[in-house]
C-alpha cells in the first residue's frame, strides 16, 4: 500500500549550521539546498565590490556571519550523513569558492555532476567583467535521476532587489526542488537567510527544515512561511546579539 503524502509544514531554529545538522538523524533528509555566506565575500567587501555588505545604514550592516572555508569539511560530512541515499545536494557559490568547495564535498563522499548557472539577467558590482551570474554546484549521494532531463544548466531569474542581502529567488529553488524531490519529501537549508528555499519547498508540497544564526532572519522566514503551511520556529540566540535585518530589509 502506498504511503500517504505528508502535509507541507516547516520547522525553523536559530543555530549554527553544522551543529544543527549534527542534531538531525542520519538518512532523514530528501534534498538539501543552501547558500552559506562565503569567505570570499570579505575579500570583495574589502575592495568595495560588494557595497551592500559594508558597515553603513545606507547599504547594510553585518547581515550575516561569514562561514569560513576551513569549516567546509565538517559541513559536507554532516550534509552527507543526514541526506538519504540516492539524493541530491545543491550549493550556491561564487567562482572563487567553487574551487574550494567542490573537492571538499567530493572528499565527504558526494559525486559532483556539474555547476549550474543562475543568470540574474542584470549586472551587479565589480571591476572586471561585472557579475551577472552565480554558480550552483550539483552533487549526488548514491544515484538519483532528475525528474525532467529537458531542463537546461542555465537558470534565468531576476535577482531580488531591496530584499535580504544575497537573497536567492524562490523561483530558482523551485526548479531544483521539482528536479530532485517529490511531494511530501523533506527539504532542508542550514543557512536559510530569509527562507526562500522554504517558500519554494512548501509551495511545492514539501516539508521544510531550516536554521540560521540570525534570529531576525528566522523570524522573517517564519513570517513568510506561516501563510503557506503550518509550522514552528524556535530560537536560541539572543536577538540583541544580531543586527536589525528586518528594519534594514524594509528600507527604501
Amino acid at each position: 500500500m502506498a504511503q500517504p503524502v505528508k502535509v507541507p509544514s516547516f520547522n525553523l531554529s536559530t543555530c549554527d549550521a553544522v551543529e544543527w545538522l549534527r542534531s538531525q538523524p542520519a538518512d532523514s533528509i530528501d534534498l538539501l539546498i543552501t547558500d552559506p555566506a562565503y569567505e570570499s565575500l570579505e575579500k570583495h567587501r574589502a575592495v568595495g565590490t560588494t557595497t551592500r555588505l559594508k558597515h553603513s545604514k545606507a547599504s547594510s550592516n553585518n547581515w550575516f556571519s561569514v562561514f569560513p572555508n576551513a569549516r567546509f569539511p565538517e559541513l559536507f560530512a554532516e550534509v552527507f550523513r543526514v541526506l538519504k541515499r540516492d539524493t541530491h545536494f545543491y550549493l550556491f557559490c561564487d567562482a572563487e569558492t567553487m574551487f574550494v568547495a567542490k573537492p571538499e564535498a567530493e572528499r565527504a563522499g558526494f559525486r559532483f555532476w556539474k555547476p549550474l548557472v543562475w543568470d540574474k539577467r542584470t549586472i551587479g558590482m565589480g571591476y572586471h567583467y561585472r557579475s551577472r551570474y552565480e554558480f550552483i554546484l550539483f552533487f549526488e549521494k548514491g544515484k538519483r535521476r532528475l525528474n525532467d532531463l529537458g531542463v537546461p544548466d542555465i537558470i534565468s531569474s531576476p535577482r531580488i532587489h531591496r530584499g535580504y542581502p544575497a537573497e536567492k529567488p524562490a523561483a530558482v529553488s523551485e526548479i531544483l526542488i521539482n528536479q530532485s524531490s517529490e511531494p511530501g519529501d523533506v527539504v532542508a537549508d542550514p543557512f536559510m537567510g530569509s527562507g526562500s528555499v522554504g517558500v519554494a519547498a512548501v509551495k511545492l508540497g514539501r516539508c521544510f527544515l531550516g536554521t540560521d544564526l540570525n534570529p531576525d532572519a528566522v523570524q522573517l522566514s517564519a513570517e513568510r512561511l506561516q501563510f503557506l503551511a503550518p509550522g514552528q520556529a524556535q530560537g536560541d540566540v539572543p536577538a540583541a546579539a544580531q543586527p536589525d535585518l528586518l528594519g534594514l530589509a524594509s528600507q527604501p
